[in-house]
């Protein structure tokens, strides 16, 4: 009998999702930065010591929309270290928000009734200059630690709770299959009953709303939200749009909070512009946040009765459904305070 020959069998290849090819090869270098958008480093007022400090990061894509040769671009200034942010400014503080008196287990920020935020990591895609923390610990709030045990115990312990909210950093940073593990878990917690998920990912890296993402997301038991961070008009492509239509197309409730900012926003014409944007992708205004004041942000400061009067004027031009809420967190309060 003639001797027959096995096919070998081959291991499968999985290749690197193209979203997280992008999200590695993510700006880092401010001459790479300058020379991609046309500017000269004299033309900026830069600070190597602001990046040091916080160092720059933002992804290629999210480059594209800035304007080339324009150093008062929009998207430019949320994302370039700048001198302003070594100069210290009274009430401008390494914690604004009260995240360390919060901080209950192992990445578990328990601050209002009913809800709790998990910070699933430290990473993000973009590393915005006004990030109220910027000055966080993650290292020593490492929820993902032993499989989200200690955070996901104190979350069974407390029926009270039954909103979790992801946050970070971005969790839209980590892979799916993580995430997918970690909402499976969160499932089989019988009070919890929605799933809240903050992220700028589908703004500055829309290809990160794939298959894989929707394939954990659309089945969920929990209703889910996804609440994103969109500053500017000019941060909303053809990209964006996409994205947000196959969040929407998936069931998805989608909102956005954007953070009210001097020279970047604090215009009636450009915050009617993002809403009627947002609107147009299929994404409601939330939340306008007055600034968080973080140490190294203060030049982004915008004062409470021009941001009141902004808003007032965004009334008259805009239906109400479209007029984000005006509001400030403070430490210790039990819920977010209308301005």
């Amino acid at each position: 009998m003639p001797k027959q020959h096995m096919i070998t069998r081959t291991e499968k290849i999985r290749q690197t999702p193209i979203w997280q090819q992008q999200f590695a090869n993510a700006i880092q270098d401010i001459d790479e930065l300058l020379q991609l958008i046309g500017l000269d480093a004299d033309q900026l007022d830069l600070s190597k010591e602001a990046n040091n400090h916080f160092s720059l990061r933002i992804t290629r894509e999210y480059v594209a929309r800035i304007r080339p040769g324009d150093a008062h671009d929009p998207l430019l200034k949320q994302i370039l270290p700048v001198a302003a942010e070594t100069r210290p400014v009274q009430q401008f503080v390494s914690d604004p928000v009260g995240d360390h008196l919060a901080h209950v287990a192992e990445g578990v920020l328990h601050k209002y009734n009913g809800r709790a935020l998990l910070l699933t990591t430290g990473a993000c895609p973009i590393h915005c200059r006004y990030c109220f923390r910027r000055h966080f610990p993650y290292a020593e709030a490492n929820a993902a630690r032993d499989d989200w045990s200690e955070a996901l115990a104190y979350l069974q312990a407390h029926n009270d709770i039954h909103e979790v909210i992801l946050s970070g950093g971005d969790p839209l940073t980590l892979t799916d299959s993580r995430l997918s593990r970690l909402v499976k878990k969160l499932e089989k917690i019988s009070h919890i009953k929605t799933l809240r998920v903050h992220t700028r990912m589908p703004v500055v890296l829309p290809q990160r709303v794939c298959a894989d993402l929707l394939a954990w997301l659309r089945p969920s038991r929990l209703q889910t939200v996804v609440v994103l961070h969109c500053n500017h008009p000019q941060e909303i492509d053809a990209e964006v749009r996409q994205a947000c239509a196959l969040l929407k197309a998936a069931g998805i409730t989608l909102l956005n909070q954007a953070v009210l900012l001097k020279g970047i926003n604090d215009d009636v014409a450009v915050l009617k512009d993002l809403s009627l944007g947002l609107f147009d992708a299929g994404v409601l205004p939330y939340y306008l946040h007055m600034l968080d004041p973080v140490d190294g942000a203060a030049h982004f400061d915008v004062e409470q009765a021009s941001a009141r009067a902004l808003v007032e004027d965004l009334q008259t031009e805009l239906p109400g459904y479209l007029v984000p809420r005006l509001v400030r967190e403070l430490a210790g309060r039990q819920s977010k305070t209308p301005i």
